[in-house]
């Protein structure tokens, strides 16, 4: 008689994930980014001017460059081990984690912290990416050793400089990063496409849009709590609709058409056109959604008034990020310009009309705008949905 063995316990080696999934431990470390993503909308809130945008987008996108890196390396790994992509995700968020506590005052008394957070973010990357190339490659790893070793040195002789001098570090480890990033894409456009996981790339980039739908949720709510009222519970259901339009079209019509754009540029080689929509247009679709959050918070305490100049910018100009990215993005996935002009000219063109309509009238009535216009477009998708 023999004996039956007990089922194989998964070694440490086994995979964490199946190749085109997206692993619990992706999920946890994305939670970090709602905290920076609430830090920094705090600052656009109100009225900002120009430099309050500036300093938005100047520390934003240093995080998103840095998501954006771990998603890419994570996607070329589709063998590594649970407990590895767990030491990895948790080192992440702990870099991701101080980043977003400096954020406030990333250009004053935490500079250093921003500084070593960026450091640390790089040294956790340099660990991942030497490790892919050593599964993928018998080379020198020179191009992993400046692209993240190099910008590490430069991130961390910033935290040690003035607040200029660490300035100019910070732009010249981004600059450095992104001008690999692209000099890649032209003069080895294959290394980049042959790993890519189309499924796991486009499910990363939904589930980060909604982290930031959700941090415009949570907003409305904690305004509506503060400034509980008629006025303020009209402008926080307007405000609502607002943010679920923008997700319903996000997921209804967006999603499908990630994925399909992502297939047909990875069959065509074209890696320059991955990155786009994948890393450099989806930044500006975040950035006008995390806008009109910021002016739905501002709409709320005071729903009767007119709206500040600043909000008025980042209600109708968020709008038109978000449209003219999304119509930037399936131009660059091959649709003819007859399908994506119809609703993209439209929409932003209202959208733009929306700045100067919110200096004079009240700013519930200026989301009430902003509803219709979503509806209109909603409405005018879903009739050639239908039509096909």
């Amino acid at each position: 008689m023999t004996e039956k063995l007990p089922p194989r316990r998964p070694r440490y080696r086994d995979a964490a994930r199946e190749p085109g999934r997206v692993h619990w431990m992706e999920l946890f470390f994305d939670l970090v980014f709602v905290a920076f993503v609430g830090q920094l909308a705090h600052s656009i809130h109100g009225n900002p001017g120009w430099a309050e945008y500036g300093t938005f987008v100047l520390l934003f996108f240093p995080a998103w460059w840095a998501w954006v890196n771990i998603v890419s390396v994570v996607n070329l790994l589709p063998g590594l081990s649970s407990r590895g992509l767990g030491v990895a995700m948790l080192a992440g968020m702990a870099a991701a984690g101080l980043m977003a506590a400096a954020a406030p005052e990333a250009f004053g008394a935490r500079a250093w912290a921003f500084s070593l957070a960026n450091a640390a973010m790089r040294v956790v990357l340099l660990v991942l990416w030497l490790y892919q190339h050593r599964q993928n490659s018998a080379g020198a790893p020179l191009r992993i050793l400046l692209y993240n070793g190099g910008t590490a040195a430069l991130w961390l002789l910033a935290a040690v400089l003035p607040l200029h001098g660490a300035v100019f570090l910070w732009a010249a480890a981004i600059a450095v990063e992104v001008a690999m990033v692209l000099l890649g894409a032209r003069l080895w456009p294959e290394r980049g496409i042959s790993g890519i996981n189309i499924e796991h790339a486009s499910e990363r980039l939904g589930l980060f849009v909604v982290i930031v739908l959700g941090e415009s949720i949570f907003t409305i709510v904690s305004e509506l709590s503060s400034d509980w009222g008629r006025g303020g519970g009209l402008a926080a259901g307007l405000g609502f609709l607002v943010v679920a339009l923008l997700g319903w079209a996000f997921f209804q019509y967006g999603t499908g058409t990630v994925s399909a754009g992502l297939e047909r540029l990875q069959s065509r080689a074209d890696y320059s056109g991955i990155l786009q929509t994948t890393i450099f247009m989806p930044f500006l679709l975040v950035v006008g959604v995390t806008a009109i959050a910021a002016a739905i918070a501002t709409a709320i305490p005071a729903p009767g008034q007119v709206l500040p100049p600043g909000a008025g910018i980042a209600l109708g100009g968020g709008l038109a990020l978000f449209y003219g990215t999304n119509a930037m993005v399936s131009l660059r996935y091959g649709r003819p310009l007859r399908t994506v002009l119809p609703w993209a000219v439209p929409a932003v063109v209202a959208a733009a009309l929306l700045i100067p309509a919110s200096a004079t009238v009240p700013a519930a009535v200026a989301l009430a705008l902003a509803v219709v216009i979503l509806l209109a477009l909603t409405g005018y998708v879903e009739i050639q949905r239908r039509r096909r």
